[in-house]
């Protein structure tokens, strides 16, 4: 297999280092304008790289986007009319949703966007016991991280969550929502209220706090923010039936035995990866499970677990969230 990795910043960094673990016989080359990325990837990596698509010489089979979220629509076209299968990182617009799901249907190749939570082994044991346990949940639900601390091998400012359109707390949402909806139903109603809390030099709310309505007739507290300065996620979900908890972390799962009374700890994996540098909340093996999925699509695999068409659906949320709605969808 032939891959082309188009933005060589963290995520293509990420992306080039899972695969190469997936299988070290598949080539890859990667694709960045800035010359000093490019030479890491050939240092570190050991793959060729290229300034532009058009530089590719080689036929290529599918191609992973992870550049800035407002640069992806017009890629993703561009690699559909190749012919080329796309793994696009979140793209936090609907930029050309329609266009690019049809282009992709009509040239047969695979689509896939990223949803890196819904592959968390913890968020799928999540799922299963919230679906199980035969009684109506509620939750309360806190992710934040200080905003310069996301890359602190850069100034905020110089990556896209300084975009009005791509800010950090639109990003948290976009990566959270997902999985929420999933365990707990569609948003049939919110409430919000946000603010800036911070002196960060930007120009959108810093923090969000919410109640969110789902259509199983849970409810749920959810507070976002870029403010924290220690990075959280805490999670509670409670019902008649069940407790659960965690605070995002691979060891941090816990589900509450109703009969014995104790608080078990869930120990889902027999290793894990965590890179330097990042929060102990940032697991690799979900990372590496979402790239699994997308192989396993384009050798005729089952769907992905979340779509275009999910997607747009959640930004449209996240919309209305960042409009600061108070009304029902």
């Amino acid at each position: 297999m032939n891959i082309v990795v188009i933005g060589l910043g963290s995520m293509g960094k990420r992306r080039i280092r899972l695969i190469q673990q997936i299988d070290p016989a598949v080539y890859m080359v990667g694709v960045d304008s800035r010359e000093d990325r490019r030479a890491e990837a050939s240092g570190r990596f050991g793959i060729p790289s290229v300034a532009r698509l058009t530089e590719i010489e080689l036929p290529i089979d599918c191609a992973f986007i992870c550049t800035a979220p407002l640069t992806h629509a017009s890629i993703i076209t561009e690699c559909l009319h190749r012919g080329w299968h796309v793994f696009t990182e979140l793209n936090l617009v609907a930029d050309a949703y329609s266009e690019n799901t049809a282009l992709a249907k009509k040239r047969k190749v695979v689509l896939f966007l990223s949803s890196t939570f819904l592959y968390r082994d913890e968020v799928r044991y999540i799922r299963e016991q919230v679906a199980d346990c035969g009684c109506t949940v509620n939750y309360s639900y806190h992710v934040g991280q200080y905003l310069p601390d996301w890359h602190p091998w850069e100034s905020y400012k110089s990556f896209f969550v300084n975009d009005k359109r791509t800010n950090g707390c639109r990003e948290l949402m976009a990566i959270e929502l997902p999985w929420l909806i999933k365990t707990f139903g569609d948003v049939i109603g919110v409430t919000v209220r946000s603010g800036k809390m911070t002196e960060l030099d930007i120009d959108h709310d810093d923090n969000y706090v919410m109640l969110l309505e789902h259509a199983s007739g849970a409810k749920g507290t959810f507070l976002v923010d870029v403010v924290s300065r220690k990075p959280v996620r805490n999670l509670e979900i409670f019902g008649e039936l069940i407790f659960l908890s965690w605070d995002g972390s691979p060891s941090g799962l816990f589900h509450f035995d109703i009969i014995e009374k104790v608080h078990r700890n869930v120990n889902l994996y027999t290793s894990v990866d965590q890179q330097e540098g990042y929060s102990t909340q940032i697991v690799e093996n979900a990372y590496k499970n979402e790239i699994l999925a997308f192989f396993a699509q384009i050798q005729g695999g089952k769907p992905a677990e979340y779509s275009f068409e999910d997607d747009e659906r959640t930004l449209a949320l996240i919309d209305t969230i960042e409009s600061k709605g108070t009304q029902p969808l």
